[in-house]
């Protein structure tokens, strides 16, 4: 079969779901992960044929695009801040919303260590720790922009933990003098009420603590979307992305951020900063939250849409 003649047909079956425009961007895509061709091969070489080999895998992975299964998790991985990070049903597909948060987060960790070259060999790493980690795309995207930085990542997930920690940056990490983050269960819901960070020898440090460091950035990119907005969501997310990563209860839509800003004010440096993912319809109640849990200062960002996105608190 030409190349051509299997985007003729791949389009129309995924139109129903995305439209035409990106049911054949998504067709290209799979084409190109599969086949390593490019947007534009069908055109520019109209009779390039598909391997034989390979034709069963396009087919197998169209049919389950059509049942609307996302693309990312079809092909196994996602894009995310220039790197390519495996994914699976277990754990949230990155959104380009979070790498606002990310490219925000990489400019102060980024200063802080700039500051601290001066000490040289005694200079104390960049701290980061990033709550609700899924995948780890927030925390390794810290770790590689960083160098020399260390992360933790925690989740309540134990199989969102092993996708995290099974991220292949190796050759990288060994090129830059990356430290590896580690990744621990944790859930920020159970320590939110008195701080407590249960994750058995992998302690986090106690800022309030004498003589001990706490962390200089804490993120998350918790679950804020409210129960009662499922009906305007797409089925390629409701059916297949992990509700407990997305959902949050109509009648309280800020747990996350009570639990999160009770657990700053314990674990974060008084010179620390955090950034949080929000919900764009609460984030003056987001702020008033981080305030009323005694951070003197914070600060809204938007995104591309022109809509609150992310919440930057420090004392």
């Amino acid at each position: 079969m030409l190349l051509k003649e299997f985007i003729a047909g791949a389009v129309p079956a995924l139109e129903p779901l995305y439209g035409q425009s990106e049911a054949r961007s998504i067709v290209l895509n799979l084409c190109e992960d599969i086949l390593g061709t490019r947007s534009y091969t069908h055109i520019v070489e109209p009779d390039f044929a598909v391997p034989e080999g390979r034709l069963p895998v396009l087919k197998e992975k169209l049919a389950r695009l059509a049942e609307a299964e996302p693309l990312q998790y079809v092909v196994g991985h996602a894009p995310f801040c220039g790197y390519d990070f495996k994914v699976t049903p277990d754990v949230l597909i990155p959104r380009q919303e979070t790498e606002l948060l990310c490219r925000s987060a990489i400019d102060f960790a980024s200063r802080i260590s700039r500051m601290r070259v001066a000490a040289g060999r005694y200079a104390a790493p960049v701290r980061i720790l990033d709550l609700c980690t899924g995948s780890g795309c927030i925390a390794w995207t810290l770790a590689l922009s960083v160098p020399g930085s260390e992360v933790t990542g925690t989740d309540i997930s134990e199989k969102a933990l092993e996708v995290a920690r099974s991220q292949d940056f190796k050759s990288y990490v060994k090129a830059h003098n990356i430290k590896v983050p580690r990744f621990v269960l944790h859930d920020i819901l159970s320590a939110g009420a008195d701080g407590a960070f249960d994750a058995g020898t992998d302690d986090v440090p106690d800022a309030s603590g004498a003589g001990e460091a706490g962390f200089d950035l804490i993120l998350s990119n918790p679950p804020y979307v409210r129960e009662s907005e499922k009906s305007s969501m797409n089925k390629n997310v409701l059916d297949y992305e992990p509700a407990s990563a997305l959902f949050v209860p109509d009648d309280d839509p800020l747990l996350y951020y009570r639990a999160i800003a009770t657990f700053s004010m314990k674990h974060l440096n008084p010179d620390g900063a955090g950034f949080v993912e929000i919900n764009e319809a609460f984030g003056t109640q987001v702020s008033e939250t981080f305030v009323s849990a005694g951070f003197q200062r914070t600060e809204l960002t938007k995104d591309l849409n022109n809509r609150n996105r992310i919440l930057h608190y420090w004392r």
